[in-house]
């Protein structure tokens, strides 16, 4: 079966992929932030230890990080509606 995208269809494609993109650089910049200031997110009460364990919340993203003497290491990042990873 042959697929046809009309035009309107392309151009919400190429919107949507503008966005995740406007969406992603923004996460990274956050993501970079947590260089200078590690303890901004809050701690993740389920983690084994939540002190070290944290979630920083931007928009309706969650990125899940952990931090350690000598590094920070981004987990998981995610969509509020998809819940918690």
């Amino acid at each position: 079966m042959k697929l046809v995208y009309a035009e309107d269809a392309v151009a919400d494609l190429k919107r949507l992929r503008g966005a995740a993109h406007s969406v992603a650089t923004e996460l990274i910049s956050r993501v970079e932030a947590l260089r200078q200031f590690p303890r901004m997110g809050v701690p993740v009460e389920m983690a084994p230890d939540p002190d070290t364990v944290r979630d920083m919340v931007f928009g309706r993203y969650v990125v899940r990080y952990a931090i350690h003497p000598s590094v920070l290491i981004i987990l998981r990042i995610w969509h509020g509606l998809e819940g918690e990873r």
